[in-house]
């Protein structure tokens, strides 16, 4: 009797352990197949790109299109992402490049057609100098002068010749080129311009491809 009972405990006991493998492949398993399915699943990319700066994509493309640039749309949309998130009067912050003060441009349309026209030279002059695409992006915000500069060093942009020039113009004038005083402001003593400009507008660029598929390609070298 005692002998039987052992049996049965040692036999309950044994299924035990056969069923809490049987589980713990199971799941094993279906752990496996859900890794390799989500390593096979393309990233979401969240779409960051403000209303206002898809109201004025045909505007831009429109822009871009009259000399011949229209694949450079996307660009135009993620600087102007960059710059103003699409509000304001002059939504290209392209009254500077203008030989005007900051925000002397009240149209929007007039905004855009200038910041065209300021990206067309930059173009033009960064492939003549034969600097990266990068460092043209940088010099939207920074100035032709970027693009001598990084011209003299390679030819390709890095965030760390960017603060190195920004340093070089906040030395020349430093009063102007203080952050405001706010030596809590990232770019502080980096005061000139924007020193991750383009690793900003880069992004726009990426979220503004993977949603909007029919602008035409970007075909250059991020």
């Amino acid at each position: 009797m005692a002998k039987s009972k052992k049996k049965n405990i040692q036999r309950n006991f044994n299924l035990v352990i056969v069923v809490f493998g049987f589980l713990f492949v199971t799941v094993f398993i279906q752990q496996f197949f859900q890794n390799q399915t989500s390593e096979k699943q393309p990233a979401i990319v969240q779409k960051r790109i403000s209303n206002s700066v898809e109201y004025y994509m045909p505007v831009l493309r429109e822009e871009l299109k009259n000399v011949n640039l229209e694949q450079y749309t996307v660009v135009l949309a993620a600087i102007m992402e960059q710059e103003s998130r699409g509000e304001g009067g002059d939504p290209m912050q392209a009254s500077e490049s203008a030989g005007l003060p900051p925000n002397t441009i009240k149209d929007p349309n007039q905004s855009i057609s200038q910041g065209v026209k300021h990206f067309q030279a930059t173009l033009t002059y960064g492939n003549e100098k034969n600097v990266d695409f990068q460092t043209i992006i940088q010099a939207y915000n920074m100035g032709r002068g970027y693009i001598d500069f990084i011209s003299q060093r390679g030819g390709k942009h890095s965030i760390e010749l960017a603060k190195e020039f920004s340093s070089i113009q906040v030395d020349k004038n430093p009063a102007v080129y203080n952050c405001g005083g706010d030596q809590s402001n990232f770019r502080y003593p980096y005061c000139y311009g924007d020193f991750s400009y383009t690793t900003k507008v880069t992004a726009n660029i990426e979220t503004l491809t993977a949603t909007n598929p029919e602008l035409p390609n970007l075909r250059v070298e991020l």
